[in-house]
């Protein structure tokens, strides 16, 4: 039953943020940067503006549908990367093993030891603010875990019967990660991915809070909590719904990963 509350619950606010990441422009009622109408600033929530307008007047209704675009594009596009870079390092480095497996042990062990958003703050630092670079940024700094799963999943994997039937068949070294081992690793991928995602989403928040995200004034969720710190007190529902909008997608990914993990995971399944 806990399994299938997770995937449900988990999976309808997940299906629920994509639906606004894609439909957003047409959920919104007005442009979220060109209309500003100071007459209308820090309304409350009405009947008009669902959500109230902050200092310029802008809907916030409207920059929120908006903001799930980048937010979710800043997170699966980062998750992307991420996967890609930890799973083509840990397959290769289970498989080969000998000096290869030794380098990536080594440059996993660097990259956990340093935190991730410092990493990503110091190459934000480099490549300066915008979508794209906050996706390298983001990118290049949490494949670690991937890299680990996918790694002790390929050394389980490449003693298997069929791999050395592969070899014995002539298939070359390449061909066998991509068609006999990768195939077996994707469980447990496909969960890291997941819950990934999530922290991403919250770390693209805390990096366009502190001004280097996505460039204002576009409507990130982070930067609109950034602009609503100074007025929390007296209007706090510029920062309420951008909040709450990071709590239901974070939250309905990592209730998905959780339930995912539990079903492609027997092991993990029996010992709860």
């Amino acid at each position: 039953m806990k399994i299938q509350a997770n995937l449900a619950i988990g999976g309808g606010l997940t299906a629920l943020a994509l639906f606004v990441g894609v439909f957003g422009p047409w959920l919104a009622h007005t442009d979220p940067i060109m209309d500003a109408n100071l007459m209308n600033a820090e309304l409350s929530p009405s009947a008009e503006f669902w959500f109230g307008t902050d200092q310029q007047g802008r809907d916030i209704w409207s920059r929120v549908m908006y903001g799930a675009q980048i937010s979710l594009t800043v997170g699966i596009g980062s998750q992307l990367i991420n996967t890609a870079i930890g799973t083509t390092l840990g397959v290769t480095a289970g498989y080969w093993g000998g000096w290869w497996d030794d380098f990536v042990n080594g440059l996993t062990n660097l990259m956990l030891a340093i935190p991730s958003l410092i990493f990503a703050l110091a190459i934000m630092a480099i490549l300066g603010p915008g979508l794209t670079s906050l996706m390298i940024a983001l990118g290049l700094t949490n494949w670690s875990y991937t890299c680990r799963i996918s790694r002790a999943q390929a050394l389980a994997v490449r003693t298997q019967g069929y791999v050395q039937a592969a070899r014995v068949l002539g298939y070359g070294d390449v061909r066998i990660m991509f068609t006999q081992i990768l195939p077996n690793t994707l469980g447990p991928i496909i969960v890291i991915a997941t819950l990934g995602m999530g922290g991403t989403i919250l770390a693209e928040a805390a990096l366009s809070f502190l001004g280097l995200g996505v460039r204002p004034p576009a409507p990130s969720w982070g930067s609109m909590l950034s602009d609503a710190r100074e007025t929390i007190t007296t209007a706090p529902w510029l920062s309420l719904f951008p909040g709450l909008a990071i709590f239901i997608t974070v939250l309905g990914l990592n209730l998905l990963g959780d339930g995912l993990r539990d079903v492609l995971d027997p092991q993990s399944r029996s010992r709860r």
